[in-house]
Protein backbone atom coordinates (compact mmCIF):
# COMPACT_ATOMS: atom_id res chain seq x y z
CA UNK A 1 0.00 0.00 0.00
CA UNK A 2 0.97 3.48 -0.78
CA UNK A 3 1.39 5.73 2.10
CA UNK A 4 0.50 9.41 0.92
CA UNK A 5 3.23 11.15 3.16
CA UNK A 6 6.84 10.85 1.98
CA UNK A 7 9.64 9.08 3.56
CA UNK A 8 12.30 12.25 3.41
CA UNK A 9 11.83 16.46 4.10
CA UNK A 10 11.11 17.17 0.59
CA UNK A 11 9.25 14.05 -0.49
CA UNK A 12 7.06 15.31 -3.19
CA UNK A 13 3.29 15.57 -2.46
CA UNK A 14 1.39 12.30 -3.54
CA UNK A 15 -1.89 12.75 -4.44
CA UNK A 16 -4.33 10.61 -3.20
CA UNK A 17 -7.34 8.80 -4.99
CA UNK A 18 -10.60 8.59 -4.45
CA UNK A 19 -14.64 8.81 -4.51
CA UNK A 20 -16.35 11.63 -4.86
CA UNK A 21 -20.43 12.40 -4.14
CA UNK A 22 -22.20 14.87 -6.41
CA UNK A 23 -25.88 16.50 -7.02
CA UNK A 24 -26.30 15.28 -10.71
CA UNK A 25 -28.44 18.19 -10.96
CA UNK A 26 -26.30 20.86 -8.91
CA UNK A 27 -22.83 19.30 -9.40
CA UNK A 28 -22.55 20.25 -5.97
CA UNK A 29 -20.27 18.44 -3.83
CA UNK A 30 -22.16 16.11 -1.13
CA UNK A 31 -18.91 14.09 0.24
CA UNK A 32 -15.72 13.24 -0.12
CA UNK A 33 -14.25 10.04 0.28
CA UNK A 34 -9.94 10.09 -0.03
CA UNK A 35 -8.47 6.19 -0.14
CA UNK A 36 -6.39 6.55 3.35
CA UNK A 37 -3.27 4.56 1.16
CA UNK A 38 -3.58 4.50 -2.79
CA UNK A 39 -3.93 0.58 -3.65
CA UNK A 40 -0.96 -0.74 -5.61
CA UNK A 41 -3.04 -1.74 -8.31
CA UNK A 42 -6.10 -0.95 -10.44
CA UNK A 43 -7.61 -4.12 -12.51
CA UNK A 44 -9.29 -2.05 -15.91
CA UNK A 45 -11.10 -3.96 -18.07
CA UNK A 46 -12.59 -2.99 -21.61
CA UNK A 47 -15.31 -4.70 -23.33
CA UNK A 48 -15.87 -3.94 -26.93
CA UNK A 49 -19.36 -2.83 -28.29
CA UNK A 50 -18.98 -4.23 -31.68
CA UNK A 51 -22.02 -4.31 -34.04
CA UNK A 52 -23.83 -7.78 -34.25
CA UNK A 53 -21.11 -10.05 -32.24
CA UNK A 54 -19.58 -12.46 -34.26
CA UNK A 55 -22.58 -13.36 -36.64
CA UNK A 56 -22.36 -9.46 -37.95
CA UNK A 57 -22.31 -8.67 -41.81
CA UNK A 58 -18.99 -8.22 -43.49
CA UNK A 59 -20.17 -5.05 -44.19
CA UNK A 60 -20.84 -3.55 -40.14
CA UNK A 61 -17.07 -5.61 -38.93
CA UNK A 62 -15.49 -2.20 -38.42
CA UNK A 63 -18.51 -0.24 -37.23
CA UNK A 64 -18.94 0.51 -33.34
CA UNK A 65 -22.39 0.47 -31.15
CA UNK A 66 -20.70 2.76 -28.81
CA UNK A 67 -17.79 3.35 -26.36
CA UNK A 68 -16.65 -0.02 -24.79
CA UNK A 69 -17.97 -0.96 -21.26
CA UNK A 70 -15.00 -0.01 -18.78
CA UNK A 71 -15.02 -2.28 -15.29
CA UNK A 72 -12.34 -1.00 -12.45
CA UNK A 73 -11.65 -2.87 -9.48
CA UNK A 74 -9.74 -2.10 -6.12
CA UNK A 75 -8.69 -2.98 -3.26
CA UNK A 76 -8.41 -0.38 -0.22
CA UNK A 77 -6.99 -0.52 3.01
CA UNK A 78 -8.44 1.57 5.96
CA UNK A 79 -6.21 1.16 9.33
CA UNK A 80 -6.62 3.41 12.66
CA UNK A 81 -3.96 1.76 14.38
CA UNK A 82 -1.18 4.35 14.19
CA UNK A 83 -4.30 6.92 15.27
CA UNK A 84 -5.03 4.83 18.61
CA UNK A 85 -1.47 4.45 19.36
CA UNK A 86 -1.38 8.26 19.59
CA UNK A 87 -4.45 9.22 21.29
CA UNK A 88 -4.17 12.23 22.16
CA UNK A 89 -4.12 12.94 18.40
CA UNK A 90 -6.85 10.79 17.18
CA UNK A 91 -9.78 12.14 16.36
CA UNK A 92 -13.19 11.23 18.91
CA UNK A 93 -14.74 9.46 16.41
CA UNK A 94 -11.92 7.01 16.05
CA UNK A 95 -11.65 6.69 19.67
CA UNK A 96 -15.21 5.80 20.17
CA UNK A 97 -16.61 3.61 17.03
CA UNK A 98 -12.80 2.73 14.78
CA UNK A 99 -12.95 2.94 11.04
CA UNK A 100 -17.08 2.22 11.25
CA UNK A 101 -17.50 6.03 10.08
CA UNK A 102 -15.23 5.71 6.71
CA UNK A 103 -16.79 1.99 6.24
CA UNK A 104 -20.63 3.72 6.74
CA UNK A 105 -19.43 6.21 4.34
CA UNK A 106 -18.45 3.88 2.18
CA UNK A 107 -21.38 1.17 1.94
CA UNK A 108 -24.28 3.57 1.82
CA UNK A 109 -22.70 4.52 -1.45
CA UNK A 110 -24.98 1.73 -2.63
CA UNK A 111 -27.72 2.41 -0.36
CA UNK A 112 -31.27 4.30 -1.39
CA UNK A 113 -31.27 6.95 1.98
CA UNK A 114 -33.89 6.08 4.53
CA UNK A 115 -35.78 9.14 3.75
CA UNK A 116 -36.76 7.70 0.60
CA UNK A 117 -37.73 4.48 1.56
CA UNK A 118 -40.26 5.88 4.07
CA UNK A 119 -41.28 8.27 1.35
CA UNK A 120 -41.98 5.76 -1.31
CA UNK A 121 -43.44 3.60 1.67
CA UNK A 122 -45.78 6.40 2.82
CA UNK A 123 -46.96 6.81 -1.32
CA UNK A 124 -47.47 3.05 -1.46
CA UNK A 125 -49.98 2.82 1.21
CA UNK A 126 -51.91 5.82 0.04
CA UNK A 127 -52.47 3.66 -3.26
CA UNK A 128 -49.87 5.70 -5.64
CA UNK A 129 -49.67 2.83 -8.48
CA UNK A 130 -46.52 3.93 -10.27
CA UNK A 131 -43.44 4.52 -7.72
CA UNK A 132 -39.76 5.75 -9.65
CA UNK A 133 -37.06 3.83 -8.55
CA UNK A 134 -34.88 5.55 -5.94
CA UNK A 135 -31.80 7.48 -7.05
CA UNK A 136 -28.12 8.01 -5.68
CA UNK A 137 -25.52 11.09 -5.91
CA UNK A 138 -23.85 10.64 -8.62
CA UNK A 139 -20.60 8.66 -7.82
CA UNK A 140 -17.11 9.30 -9.46
CA UNK A 141 -14.15 8.06 -9.58
CA UNK A 142 -10.94 9.62 -9.51
CA UNK A 143 -7.76 9.15 -9.87
CA UNK A 144 -5.77 12.25 -10.78
CA UNK A 145 -7.07 15.18 -13.27
CA UNK A 146 -7.00 12.46 -16.59
CA UNK A 147 -9.16 9.99 -14.78
CA UNK A 148 -12.18 11.64 -13.30
CA UNK A 149 -15.03 8.84 -14.01
CA UNK A 150 -18.58 8.65 -13.61
CA UNK A 151 -19.42 5.32 -11.85
CA UNK A 152 -21.89 3.02 -10.86
CA UNK A 153 -20.57 0.56 -7.52
CA UNK A 154 -21.30 -3.01 -8.92
CA UNK A 155 -19.58 -4.99 -5.85
CA UNK A 156 -18.55 -4.28 -2.17
CA UNK A 157 -16.64 -6.46 0.42
CA UNK A 158 -15.19 -5.90 3.50
CA UNK A 159 -12.54 -7.72 5.69
CA UNK A 160 -12.66 -6.74 9.01
CA UNK A 161 -8.94 -7.64 9.97
CA UNK A 162 -8.84 -6.35 13.72
CA UNK A 163 -10.96 -4.96 16.67
CA UNK A 164 -10.57 -2.43 19.41
CA UNK A 165 -11.80 -3.82 22.99
CA UNK A 166 -15.52 -2.50 22.16
CA UNK A 167 -15.57 -4.65 19.22
CA UNK A 168 -15.48 -1.88 16.71
CA UNK A 169 -13.07 -2.32 13.39
CA UNK A 170 -9.74 -0.35 13.26
CA UNK A 171 -8.13 -2.43 10.05
CA UNK A 172 -10.37 -3.28 6.73
CA UNK A 173 -9.58 -4.30 3.86
CA UNK A 174 -12.23 -3.02 0.74
CA UNK A 175 -12.71 -4.43 -2.60
CA UNK A 176 -14.48 -2.27 -4.92
CA UNK A 177 -16.26 -3.16 -8.47
CA UNK A 178 -16.80 0.00 -10.71
CA UNK A 179 -18.95 0.51 -14.07
CA UNK A 180 -17.92 3.48 -15.95
CA UNK A 181 -20.98 5.46 -16.79
CA UNK A 182 -20.32 6.68 -20.33
CA UNK A 183 -23.13 8.14 -22.82
CA UNK A 184 -25.15 5.09 -23.50
CA UNK A 185 -25.78 4.75 -19.85
CA UNK A 186 -26.83 8.53 -19.31
CA UNK A 187 -29.16 11.14 -20.75
CA UNK A 188 -26.18 13.34 -22.95
CA UNK A 189 -27.50 16.11 -21.24
CA UNK A 190 -26.70 14.37 -17.58
CA UNK A 191 -23.72 15.40 -16.02
CA UNK A 192 -22.02 12.35 -15.88
CA UNK A 193 -22.28 12.22 -19.90
CA UNK A 194 -20.45 15.60 -20.22
CA UNK A 195 -17.97 14.46 -17.24
CA UNK A 196 -17.53 10.59 -19.20
CA UNK A 197 -16.92 13.29 -22.71
CA UNK A 198 -14.11 14.92 -20.93
CA UNK A 199 -12.63 11.52 -20.03
CA UNK A 200 -12.51 10.20 -23.48
CA UNK A 201 -11.35 13.51 -25.22
CA UNK A 202 -8.86 13.65 -22.47
CA UNK A 203 -7.94 9.92 -23.87
CA UNK A 204 -8.05 10.93 -27.22
CA UNK A 205 -5.25 13.85 -26.26
CA UNK A 206 -3.23 11.84 -24.64
CA UNK A 207 -2.97 8.91 -28.09
CA UNK A 208 -2.26 11.83 -30.10
CA UNK A 209 0.88 12.50 -28.02
CA UNK A 210 2.26 8.82 -28.34
CA UNK A 211 5.26 8.90 -31.12
CA UNK A 212 4.58 5.31 -32.21
CA UNK A 213 6.68 3.06 -34.02
CA UNK A 214 7.66 2.72 -37.79
CA UNK A 215 6.87 -0.53 -40.21
CA UNK A 216 10.35 -1.50 -40.11
CA UNK A 217 10.39 -2.07 -36.64
CA UNK A 218 7.72 -4.60 -37.62
CA UNK A 219 9.91 -6.00 -40.48
CA UNK A 220 8.56 -5.06 -43.07
CA UNK A 221 8.66 -1.80 -45.62
CA UNK A 222 5.36 -1.39 -46.44
CA UNK A 223 1.50 -2.54 -46.33
CA UNK A 224 0.84 -5.19 -48.99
Amino acid sequence: MNSNIGTFPGSPNILKGGIALIDPGTSSIIRIITLQYNPDSISRTLQVQGVGGGNSHRSEALRLMGPPVETIKIDAEIDATDQLEMVKNASDTVIKSGILSQLAALETMIYPSSSQIISNNTLSNIGTLEIAPMETALTLFIWNKNRILPVRITDFSVTEEAFDVNLNPIRAKVSLGMRVLNIDDLDYNHKGSSLYMSYQQNKEALAGMFAGGSLSQLGIKSIP
